[in-house]
């Protein structure tokens, strides 16, 4: 079972299995991830940045002391190259602005991801600070979907979920402001789960992202990683500005026992801003309906009187004030100025238009938004989960994006996200499920949100809906040697 191939079919707790148990050492299950992402990212594009002796490192001073107790112990793990930072490791955000600019100073959640045993081996690729549901940033060149090289792998989290698709890593970081696990996971056939706001640490550099719409987590091959990871870093840091509901018990244990009662699901397939939504996309969600009525579940089809394509500009309003208040904190860590030639068009935009926003246009915006999530939390409270499409569309060709003015690329990915955005506004969890494939072979995910602090009924549904359609043995062609 310590093949190349093999290991790329094992998720992360499978992996660590082999560490725990004697069948291979730690230092062999991370040379062997090594060995793939040289074999195949050359395909992919999804990497940023490699330390593969960073990780080794890491593995190397650990050995002296092992700590099995820990199940991820060993396991081979990506950063995404937005958000977080490793102390010593080359922070992009995907712009020529921060090329070769290293961080002194480590995240939080950096920590917990060493100390729950995750090996950090490199960075993958993002959409320039984030901006786009793709990942093709100029600075570094476009992550490619690993179902197809033509398609985007989406974003901004596409590297990462390109790199666990194609088996180079079981589970990577990702973080999530209005879609960013989730599309990608959609249109890459892997898990994605946005958990409750400040389920997880921002700091110490940061408290607060976008009055509260990004949150950080991974994408995965399997329920039951994304739920250990979780259990490994979940919980406020000291002088959190605030924090999610506390949880008993373990996520983890929650996937293994599945929902232990009927849930009642609601779900919809209204269209977007554009007024269409894809077939393939209406096939998923309904094809997810049956097999939850299958699995004994209320399904009923209900939406709530909140869309998305109403909300938009607020929206932006707080978007343009992160990205600018990102590149400006950036500006600041790295000694740096800001200048034009070196940002993408749209991210200069969003700089600019986040500059000339007045503090009363942007509470006016939040206002805005915290009106809109108080009746979609309304909503949700007869519900156990609403099921729904993650994006519009399946994953669309590469440079779709691109063309226009800044603001008709902007409403391009905003009417693309479709309603993923509507989980930030209220900080409800939500998952893509990767549950269905197009006759040509494509991925297309399907949207489940929950209530507000209830990770733990996700987690038991997806399990659930893993194990009567399994999806981890999938391998996209590109990936094969």
């Amino acid at each position: 079972m310590s093949s190349l191939e093999d290991l790329r079919g094992l998720d992360g707790l499978a992996q660590a299995e082999l560490v725990r148990t004697g069948e291979l050492t730690e230092a062999e299950l991370l040379s062997a991830a090594v060995e793939r992402i040289e074999k195949f990212d050359g395909r992919l594009g999804s990497i940023a940045v490699t330390s593969f002796d960073y990780g080794l490192s890491s593995a190397r001073q650990a050995a002296s002391a092992p700590s099995y107790a820990t199940p991820l112990y060993g396991v081979p793990f990506l950063l995404k190259d937005l958000g977080p930072t490793a102390a010593g490791l080359e922070a992009t955000m995907g712009s020529r602005f921060l090329r070769g600019f290293v961080p002194s100073q480590g995240s939080e959640l950096v920590t917990r991801f060493e100390a729950a045993g995750l090996r950090i081996l490199g960075k993958t690729r993002t959409a320039e600070f984030g901006v786009l549901p793709t990942t093709e940033p100029h600075a570094q060149g476009p992550t490619v979907n690993p179902w197809d090289p033509r398609l985007s792998a989406g974003g901004s989290s596409g590297g990462a979920a390109a790199a666990v698709a194609a088996g180079l890593v079981p589970v990577a970081h990702a973080n999530d402001a209005g879609g960013s696990i989730r599309i990608p996971a959609s249109n890459c056939g892997v898990f994605g789960l946005k958990p409750t706001r400040a389920r997880t640490p921002l700091g110490p550099a940061v408290g607060d992202l976008m009055s509260g719409l990004a949150c950080e987590h991974v994408v995965s091959r399997s329920v039951r990683d994304s739920a250990a990871v979780l259990d490994a870093v979940a919980g406020p840091a000291p002088g959190d500005p605030y924090g999610a509901p506390p949880v008993t018990g373990s996520f983890r244990r929650s996937a293994e026992e599945g929902p232990g009662r009927r849930l009642r699901l609601a779900f919809t397939t209204r269209p977007g801003a554009s007024g269409r939504l894809d077939p393939a996309c209406e096939a998923a969600v309904l094809d997810a309906v049956a097999l939850c009525e299958e699995l004994g579940h209320e399904v009923v089809e209900a939406a709530p009187d909140v869309a998305f394509a109403d909300l938009v500009d607020p929206f932006l309003v707080l978007w343009a004030a992160g990205v600018s208040s990102a590149i400006s904190s950036y500006a600041q860590l790295s000694g740096r100025t800001p200048e034009e030639p070196l940002f993408e068009e749209l991210t200069w935009d969003l700089y600019e238009r986040g500059r000339s926003l007045s503090a009363a246009d942007y509470l006016l915006a939040v206002g805005t938004l915290q009106r809109a999530a108080r009746r979609l939390a309304v909503f949700q409270l007869d519900y156990d989960a609403l099921l729904g499409p993650v994006t519009a569309a399946p994953a669309p060709p590469l440079g779709y994006f691109e063309g226009g003015t800044p603001r008709q690329q902007i409403l391009r990915g905003a009417d693309f996200a479709h309603e993923t955005p509507l989980a930030n506004l209220t900080g409800q969890p939500a998952m893509s499920v990767p549950l269905h494939w197009t006759e040509a072979g494509i991925p297309v995910g399907v949207h489940v949100t929950g209530r507000y602090g209830e990770e733990a009924t996700l987690f038991a549904l997806a399990a659930q809906l893993e194990k009567a359609r399994p999806w981890a043995h999938r391998l996209p062609d590109l990936a094969h040697p």
